[in-house]
């Protein structure tokens, strides 16, 4: 399945689940550290190799693995591959 019908796929399924969702786009050594927020998110990653460091425990998922931050987690995102990343998130709609 090609990029573009994923994330159409998980989005369909993550607005069923009242969750938003958007595509983010990070070149290599992107890094966003220590982001709290009030609600739940989904991160997924389309493309690339990110890693997710949530409440301290450190992941690396795989494409099409979803991971869920919950609110108030302390968590950084960083593109630690040598290409582009694409990754969705989402955000629990309250």
């Amino acid at each position: 399945m090609d990029i573009e019908r994923k994330r159409e796929a998980v989005c369909r399924d993550w607005h069923a689940r009242g969750f938003s969702c958007d595509l983010w786009v990070d070149p290599p050594g992107r890094r966003w550290e220590d982001f709290v927020h009030a609600v739940d998110e989904l991160v997924m990653v389309l493309e690339g190799e990110m890693e997710f460091e949530v409440a301290g425990k450190v992941y690396h998922p795989q494409p099409g693995e979803e991971l869920f931050i919950p609110a108030g987690a302390v968590h950084s995102a960083r593109n630690v591959g040598s290409t582009t990343a694409r990754w969705l998130y989402g955000y629990r709609k309250q």
